[in-house]
C-alpha cells in the first residue's frame, strides 16, 4: 500500500476524533468530554474517551479510579513507545470505552522530547497512528487534554479532526483559549484537516448576555471572524458538581438518581442519613443534552459540506 493510501485510511479513521482542549485548568474540559461521551453512549453511539491528563480526572467522573481497569496511563504510554494500537478499557459504561490517563503519563513528555529532536514536529503524529486502528470501531472519539502541557496538547491536536473548546468567562479561561489558538495554528502544519468545531461557555449564568458577548468577541479575535460558537452554555451548579465527583456519576445519571430519591420528609421518617442529591442535576443534564444535539448537528453539517466539496472537486470545472 502506498504512503498516500495509508494516510488516507488514517485520516478516514480519525474523522470523528474531537480534542476537548483549553490551556487553562478548571474550565470544564473533563466534565464536557465525560458527559458528552456518556450521553452519546447512552443514546446508542459507540464512544471512546482518551484521557491525556496525568491527574486522570476522568477516573473520578466515571467512578473507576483504583479499579481493575485503571492502569494509570500505562497502556497509553506503552502504545506510544511501541507504536502499537491502543487497548481501551471496555464498557466503563455501556457503549463507552476509555483509554486511561494517570501518573504514568509523566514519562510521556521526555519520550516525546527525544522524538522531537530526531523527527521534528512529525513526531506528534504518533497518537493518531496508534489511535487510527481502533478509532474505526467508534462513532465518536473524545480526547480530554490536560492544561498547561503543550507537548500532550500537540499530540492530541495532531490526531484530532476537530477541536471543541470549553472556556469560562474569566481572564484565565480566555488566556488559555488564546494559547490554544497558537497551538492550533502550529498543529495544522502537520494536520491540515484540523478544524474548530466550536467553543462552549462553561460554568456561567444562563442569562449573562453581556458576558457571553464579550467571550464571543474574544473567540473571534483568537480564531478569526465567524468562529463556530455553541449557543448552549453549561450552567454553574456547584452542589451537582460535588455530587458527581463524589459518586462517580455523570449529570444524566445524577438526574435519574435525584428523581428516584424519596422526598425529604420520607427520608426523615425512614431515618435515611445519606446526603441528598441536588435537584440542579436535572438542569445540568439538560444543558449537556442540548450541547450534544448542537455538537452532532455541527459534525453532520461539516461532513455534508465536505462531501459536497469532494463531489464538486471530482466533477472538475464546469
Amino acid at each position: 500500500m502506498s504512503k498516500r493510501s495509508r494516510n488516507r485510511r488514517r485520516d478516514d479513521a480519525l474523522t470523528r476524533v474531537i480534542a476537548v482542549v483549553n490551556d487553562k485548568g478548571g474550565v470544564g474540559k473533563t466534565s464536557v468530554a465525560a458527559n458528552l461521551a456518556g450521553q452519546f453512549a447512552g443514546a446508542g453511539y459507540r464512544c471512546l474517551l482518551i484521557d491525556l491528563n496525568r491527574q486522570a480526572n476522568l477516573a473520578d467522573d466515571l467512578g473507576f479510579r483504583g479499579s481493575d481497569v485503571d492502569d494509570r496511563g500505562a497502556g497509553l504510554l506503552g502504545s506510544v513507545i511501541a507504536g502499537t494500537p491502543l487497548t481501551p478499557a471496555v464498557d466503563v459504561r455501556p457503549g463507552l470505552d476509555v483509554v486511561c490517563g494517570g501518573a504514568r503519563l509523566e514519562d510521556l513528555t521526555p519520550v516525546m522530547v527525544s522524538r522531537l529532536q530526531h523527527h521534528g514536529r512529525e513526531a506528534f503524529r504518533v497518537l493518531g497512528d496508534v489511535l487510527a486502528p481502533v478509532a474505526v470501531d467508534y462513532e465518536l472519539v473524545f480526547v480530554d487534554c490536560p492544561p498547561e502541557s503543550t507537548i500532550l496538547t500537540d499530540l492530541a491536536l495532531a490526531a484530532a479532526r476537530w477541536v471543541l473548546m470549553p472556556t469560562r468567562s474569566d481572564v484565565g479561561g480566555l488566556v488559555g483559549m488564546t494559547l490554544v489558538a497558537d497551538r492550533f495554528a502550529l498543529a495544522r502544519e502537520i494536520n491540515a484537516r484540523l478544524r474548530l468545531l466550536g467553543v462552549v461557555l462553561f460554568g456561567t449564568g444562563t442569562r449573562s448576555t453581556a458576558v457571553h458577548g464579550e467571550v464571543r468577541s474574544a473567540v473571534e479575535k483568537a480564531f478569526g471572524g465567524n468562529s463556530p460558537w455553541f449557543e448552549t452554555t453549561i450552567r454553574h451548579a456547584e452542589r451537582s458538581a460535588q455530587d458527581a465527583r463524589r459518586l462517580g456519576k455523570l449529570a444524566h445519571e445524577l438526574e435519574i438518581a435525584a428523581a428516584a430519591q424519596p422526598a425529604w420528609w420520607e427520608a426523615l421518617r425512614m431515618d435515611i442519613t445519606a446526603p441528598r442529591l441536588s435537584p440542579t442535576a436535572a438542569g445540568v443534564a439538560g444543558d449537556y443534552r442540548a450541547l450534544g444535539v448542537e455538537v452532532l448537528t455541527a459534525l453532520q453539517s461539516a461532513e455534508e459540506n465536505e462531501r459536497d466539496d469532494d463531489r464538486r472537486g471530482a466533477a472538475g470545472p464546469a
